[in-house]
Formats: C-alpha cells, sequence, structure tokens
C-alpha cells in the first residue's frame, strides 16, 4: 500500500492496539511462540531475535460496511477491510493491532466486494472523507452503530490467549491490559514527525500522530505498538511498586511484589528496537515530556535499590559503613 499523503496513498491511518501479559507462568520459547500467532495457514509467524526475541502474525482482514465515528456527527459510510495481527515480545508480552486506511474520497455509491478486497486493510469512504472530524471521532470513542476497531484487536488478543493446549494460565503476577487507540496523518512539507499522546482513563491512552509523508501503514502501526508496549511497562511495574510495602515491614511481601518484575519485566525496556529511523521524533518528543525512560530509570532503581534493602536485612551482603 502507499504510503500516508502520497498521490495513491491514504490520508488517515486509525487503529487501536491492545497489551497484556500472556497467560503462563514462564515466557514461551520460539517454536511456542509461532504456534500461537500462526493465524493463516498461507501466511508465516516472522520471527527475529535482534535486540530482542520478537514473533509477529500475519494480517488476517474483517471485512466492514459501517459509518466511522464522527466528532461532528457526519454520517460518514465506509467499506472495506479492517487489518489485525498479533505480536509477541520475548515470550512474554503480547499485542494485537486493529488498524485501517482510508483515502480522501470514494466512490459516491456502493462498489461490489471485489473492489475493496483488492485493497486489503483499506476502508474506502462513500464519497468525500472528512479527515479532520474522522480523526477526533476516531479517538474520542465510537458509539453503537459506528465502527470499532478496539474490539477487533480485543477479539484476536482472546482468541490467542485461550489457547489452553499451549498456556497454562498461570502468570506469575497480575497486571491490567491497556488500550492505544490512535491516528496518523501526513504532516505538512517541512514539519517534524510529531504525537500527542494523553492518558486515560481504564488503561486507555489516544495518541495523534503527524507522520512523514510516504510512512506507510504498517510502519505507523509498528511505532504505536512500539509506544503501547512501553507505556503497558511503566503502568504495570508503577502500580506493582504504589503498592510495595515501606521499608522492611513485610520483606517476604517485599520480595513477593520484586523478583517477578526482575524475572519477567525489566530486560523488556527496548524503545524504537524495530522502528524506522524516521519516525524517532515522536519518541524523542515523549522522552522530553513526561519523559518514558527517565520515569522507568527511576522506577528500575528503586528495585535495585529495594533488593539491595532486603539483602541487608537479611544479612546477605556486609552493610556500607
Amino acid at each position: 500500500m502507499s504510503g500516508l499523503g502520497t498521490a495513491s496513498g491514504p490520508v488517515l491511518t486509525c487503529g487501536e492496539v491492545r497489551t497484556c501479559l500472556l497467560p503462563t507462568r514462564r515466557a514461551v520459547d520460539e517454536r511456542t511462540a509461532v504456534r500461537l500467532l500462526r493465524l493463516r495457514a498461507d501466511e508465516p509467524v516472522r520471527t527475529s531475535r535482534r535486540p530482542n526475541r520478537h514473533a509477529l502474525s500475519p494480517d488476517v482482514l474483517t471485512g466492514v460496511d459501517c459509518r466511522l465515528p464522527t466528532a461532528t456527527g457526519a454520517k460518514v459510510r465506509a467499506v472495506g477491510t479492517v487489518a489485525a495481527h498479533a505480536g509477541l515480545v520475548e515470550g512474554r508480552v503480547l499485542q494485537s493491532t486493529a488498524y485501517f486506511s482510508a483515502p480522501a474520497t470514494g466512490p459516491d455509491r456502493r462498489r461490489p466486494w471485489g473492489y475493496y478486497l483488492v485493497r486489503p486493510g483499506s476502508l474506502v469512504p462513500v464519497g468525500r472523507l472528512p479527515e479532520k472530524s474522522v480523526t477526533e471521532g476516531f479517538l474520542t470513542g465510537h458509539q453503537q452503530d459506528q465502527l470499532d476497531v478496539g474490539s477487533i484487536a480485543e477479539s484476536l488478543l482472546a482468541r490467542i490467549s485461550r489457547r489452553h493446549d499451549l498456556l497454562d494460565h498461570d502468570a506469575p503476577l497480575t497486571t491490567t491490559d491497556t488500550s492505544l487507540r490512535w491516528t496518523a496523518s501526513p504532516a505538512d512539507d517541512g514539519e517534524p514527525a510529531s504525537a500527542r499522546f494523553t492518558e486515560l482513563g481504564s488503561g486507555l491512552r489516544i495518541v495523534e500522530l503527524r507522520l512523514p509523508r510516504g510512512t506507510t501503514p504498517v510502519a505507523a502501526a509498528t511505532l504505536c505498538e512500539d509506544l503501547a508496549l512501553h507505556d503497558w511497562l511503566l503502568t504495570t511495574v508503577g502500580d506493582k511498586l504504589d503498592g510495595l510495602p515501606p521499608g522492611s515491614e513485610n520483606q517476604a511481601a517485599a520480595m513477593k511484589v520484586l523478583r517477578p518484575l526482575v524475572e519477567h519485566l525489566l530486560h523488556l525496556w527496548m524503545p524504537q528496537a524495530r522502528l524506522d529511523r524516521a519516525l524517532s521524533p515522536p519518541w524523542e518528543e515523549l522522552e522530553r515530556h513526561p519523559g518514558f525512560s527517565r520515569q522507568w530509570n527511576t522506577m528500575a532503581q528503586r528495585i535495585r535499590d529495594q533488593l539491595a534493602l532486603q539483602n541487608l536485612i537479611r544479612g546477605e551482603v556486609p552493610a556500607l559503613s
């Protein structure tokens, strides 16, 4: 598919990423990851081991003919397919993403399905697409009779998580799932890529992206999956540390919190591991404010300090003079 803002490409890409801990006691190996993510028999699961282990399923398509969310309440009908895939990071964190792209205009009336099937992952509007209204409407949420890509992502997440033949459903720690809803539109000539990130309640985050012209929908989705993964890590570790028993009141309880974080999560922090270099500016913006890595490093140091304190209390290492 052509990139954002090109002559034959879309003017808008929208999607949602769901992130959760894989429900199993231990991280799964590469072979099991491939079996979990084999969603289609005709396309393989893609795996990589550098700079960390990652497995990515092929896309699956869902046909839709529905209204798009709009901020103004305008009725915008679109027809086509929503693409969805799942990824597994270090055999430990599961993500599912559903997304679509839309051109500025489409036919004045609905065409046969064959017209849309040759445009996978694209929703073609009937008539003109009000880009700003759809962007705002998508980010703020859908109504009952409008497209809900989050439900498609959630359905895929549940489909993989229910694999009782491969997963023991005995997770080493309890976590909260998060959702990152995003839109991407082309930046103006000379305008740097940017991201407007907002954290809402109930595990929902929204991100409005302005990306370089020519950015593919897949590259935009990859950026958002990277943001969603690291936001989930910050949320999960932060929540656990907030509930940590103070001082040395309960050493066993403290270790029960700290040990799973060290064993399963601390090594997963690796921003921009598979990101297109041209899409670094949005990450750099988030590093400045609110400061993702700064917050993570502070929490990681707190965990190390707590472990050192527990060792001192138990007499496993000599106290500092």
